[in-house]
């Protein structure tokens, strides 16, 4: 009898347990809270290809184009003149820039011109009997002639005879001796050939100067070159005659420059090649460092976008009906801040700019363009 009631309390127990458990199961809530959707919104833009122009940008240091290095072909003291030889003198086209004692050598060329002039005087009574028809010219030559001045060229031979009789005196000998004196006298003056500006001066007035010693350097300031590099592909699109637009270092100053010279070679170790570009202005220097954009071509059915919106295995961000996507394009030229695209269809919404955390699938709102004017900040819905 125990037993049963036992076995009876036992089964109650277990079905009210069952019950108290079932009552306390359908009192829970198992509502979840709904997750917000995150709207983001983005900056996009239609595509609408068209010519891009490909700039290559370059840079360098300005040469001046007319460069004169001073070097002296014969020994002697620097004698000052009316202007000191020091770094940034003007000196004017003709106007002597250094000038070398002479007189020694000078009074041997006096010498050898006095030599001649006897010589010809010598032959005079000669030629009034032997050669009378010729005696005229060579009369007037003689009478003409000046020791003080530069040798004049003799009387033009028109026989045989005479140019026997001539050279057989040893005249001919005797003048190129003189013209050779003459020439190299001359080397004792150093005169400007351009206008232009001395740059360096490595020796100062009284000092001795030696054959083959380097005195200073002197330039024109008129005309300056920009030596840039430029890849060789773009080597058969530059043109001699090109306009080029130049800006300094502070991106204050613009000039106009032109591409004169196009090397042939290319650089082996870079593979790019050199172009030369002619710029005048007043306010340039030597030395100053300009930027170029040289226009290489146009390239057509493209669009040219930041490089930070092109992604791995070339593909770009494109927005299909408020989700983002990606496509496959075909870079062509790439610059410091932009890449030139193709493959990318009209009429496509691409990202203007990038989306931090973007991912294929990701719910977005395009940014209105009117909208841009009040706000540059867009914002999480």
């Amino acid at each position: 009898m125990r037993k049963s009631i036992l076995s009876i309390l036992g089964v109650l127990i277990i079905v009210a347990s069952v019950f108290v458990a079932k009552m306390i199961i359908d009192s829970k809530s198992n509502a979840r809270p709904k997750a917000e959707k995150i709207v983001k919104t983005v900056f996009a833009k239609k595509v609408k290809n068209g010519k891009v122009p490909i700039i290559v940008p370059a840079n360098g240091n300005l040469k001046a184009k007319n460069r004169l290095e001073l070097y002296a072909e014969v020994q002697g003291v620097f004698r000052g003149g009316s202007k000191l030889f020091r770094p940034g003198q003007k000196y004017s086209k003709g106007e002597s820039i250094i000038r070398i004692d002479a007189s020694e050598y000078k009074a041997n060329v006096q010498s050898a011109k006095s030599n001649l002039y006897n010589e010809l005087t010598s032959i005079m009574p000669d030629l009034r009997l032997d050669y009378p028809e010729i005696f005229p010219k060579w009369q007037a030559y003689l009478s003409g002639f000046n020791i003080e001045e530069t040798t004049p060229k003799l009387p033009e031979m028109t026989s045989e005879k005479e140019k026997f009789f001539i050279s057989g005196r040893g005249i001919l000998t005797t003048y190129y001796n003189v013209k050779n004196l003459e020439q190299r006298l001359s080397k004792y003056r150093i005169s400007a050939p351009f206008n232009g500006i001395l740059t360096d001066a490595l020796v100062t007035e009284g000092t001795l100067i030696r054959s083959g010693q380097k005195l200073g350097e002197f330039i024109n300031t008129d005309v300056y070159e920009l030596e840039v590099s430029i890849s060789k592909k773009f080597s058969d699109l530059l043109r001699v005659g090109e306009q080029v637009m130049l800006t300094n270092l502070d991106k204050v100053n613009t000039y106009q420059g032109k591409v004169t010279r196009i090397n042939g070679s290319v650089d082996q170790a870079t593979q790019t090649i050199k172009a030369y570009i002619e710029v005048r202005d007043s306010g340039l220097r030597e030395g100053m460092y300009l930027e170029a954009n040289l226009d290489a071509k146009e390239e057509a059915n493209a669009i040219e976008i930041d490089r930070n919106l092109l992604l791995e295995n070339n593909r770009i961000f494109v927005v299909r009906d408020s989700i983002l996507d990606m496509i496959d394009v075909e870079p062509v030229y790439f610059s410091n801040k932009k890449v030139v695209l193709k493959n990318v269809p009209d009429g496509l919404t691409i990202l203007s700019k990038p989306v931090i955390g973007a991912y294929t699938g990701m719910l977005v709102k395009q940014y209105q363009e009117s909208e841009e004017g009040k706000s540059s900040n867009p914002t999480n819905e």
